[in-house]
């Protein structure tokens, strides 16, 4: 019988599954996250982007197993491995070691965070542009308080990619405390959104939070994909105006 942290994750794992023209998706295992104690557990996803002459985009790392790294040989070459906020970067050690020739760009402060884990050079992801990745990507750093994430935008498959700045668990792949401690995090499907406690630091952006997102609805994604819990595959500007309401203090729409 499945445990919880089995009952959480979206099968099949560790596999490429197509989400537009040059963007797959991985579905990676459960981890435990929050308090010390009770930790909750947490879907894990990966994305990744095919840029141009083949190159490939990774976004937040899941595990690198043998059969997904034959998957990835057939649809690209690895050349950029990204830690998009301070908690996202578990994995990447072993994709740098797997792929030595890609470089590695993280979010400000995943190195305080990180510890002796990421013991190695990267690239910081702190500005709008600059990137290799430029006529391919957008890419828009957050900062709040906490941490900084950075989110990202396909143009040419209107996809949008964000990590910990929606969050968006169903009610069935929860056990009953974990639907209830979602709930009162604001992080429940089919109102998935940022999670309260980190709402509270962007408390003093709030300002610059509200212009980052407006700026991701005018944009106008088409989809909208997330580390945890159900992504949406559709309507994606209209789902950031709901999970954003909270920034202007309106109602759940009708």
């Amino acid at each position: 019988m499945a445990d919880a942290r089995d009952r959480v994750t979206y099968p099949p794992l560790n596999t490429l599954k197509p989400v537009a023209e040059n963007v797959w998706i991985v579905d990676g295992p459960s981890i435990r996250f929050g308090m010390p104690w009770p930790k909750m557990p947490f879907s894990t996803r990966m994305t990744i982007i095919r840029l141009g002459g083949g190159t490939l985009f990774v976004h937040s790392p899941t595990p690198l197993t043998d059969d997904l790294k034959a998957e990835i040989a057939e649809i690209g070459k690895v050349r950029h491995i990204i830690g998009p906020n301070r908690i996202h970067y578990w994995w990447i050690p072993e994709w740098r070691t797997a792929y030595p020739e890609a470089d590695v760009w993280l979010a400000p402060r995943i190195g305080e965070q990180a510890g002796g884990r990421i013991d190695f050079a990267a690239r910081e992801l702190s500005a709008e542009s600059g990137y290799p990745w430029d006529d391919h990507l957008l890419t828009l750093p957050v900062e709040g308080s906490f941490m900084t994430e950075v989110a990202f935008f396909h143009p040419e498959s209107r996809t949008l990619v964000l990590t910990d700045f929606i969050e968006n668990f169903e009610p069935k792949k929860l056990a009953w405390p974990w639907r209830w401690l979602a709930r009162a995090g604001g992080v429940l499907d089919p109102d998935g959104m940022m999670p309260r406690d980190m709402r509270l630091t962007f408390s003093k952006q709030r300002p610059q939070l509200k212009a980052a997102v407006d700026r991701m609805i005018a944009w106008n994604p088409e989809r909208v994909i997330i580390a945890h819990g159900r992504w949406y595959a559709r309507d994606g500007a209209a789902e950031l105006k709901r999970a954003f309401r909270w920034l202007s203090g309106a109602q759940r729409p009708a």
